[in-house]
C-alpha cells in the first residue's frame, strides 16, 4: 500500500469541465486506509476529500468544495498511482461530479518534490 501521509500534489492537466487548475495544491493525510485531504487556489476556495486506498495504492474519494462564485460542488474520484523514476507519485483520476451537470472528466496530479 503506498503512504499518501503528508504529501502534497498539484495538477498538471484536468478536462475543460473541471474547476482544477495549476495553482490548487492538495495535502493528503492518511490514517490506515483513511486518507483525507483539504486543498485551495484558483477557483477553489476550499475543498476537502475523503478517500479509502486499496492495496495497490487506488484511492476511492468523495470530494465536495466552494469555488469562487460561492457554489457548493460534489463529486467522486478514482484514482490510480504511478510511481515516478524519482519516487515521487502521479494521480491518474477519473471523476465525475454529483452536483451541477454531473458530468464526468479526467486529470492529472504530481507529488509536489
Amino acid at each position: 500500500m503506498i503512504d499518501y501521509n503528508d504529501r502534497r500534489f498539484v495538477p498538471v492537466s484536468n478536462s475543460a469541465n473541471g474547476e482544477v487548475s495549476p495553482e490548487v495544491v492538495f495535502h493528503y493525510k492518511q490514517t490506515g486506509r483513511i486518507v483525507t485531504c483539504s486543498y485551495a487556489g484558483g477557483r477553489i476556495v476550499s475543498g476537502q476529500l475523503i478517500a479509502l486506498v486499496d492495496d495497490e495504492g487506488r484511492l476511492d474519494m468523495r470530494y465536495h468544495q466552494v469555488n469562487e462564485r460561492g457554489e457548493l460542488m460534489t463529486g467522486v474520484c478514482r484514482s490510480t498511482p504511478e510511481l515516478l523514476p524519482d519516487g515521487r507519485i502521479r494521480l491518474h483520476e477519473e471523476w465525475r461530479w454529483t452536483s451541477g451537470d454531473g458530468s464526468s472528466g479526467s486529470s492529472v496530479l504530481e507529488e509536489l518534490t
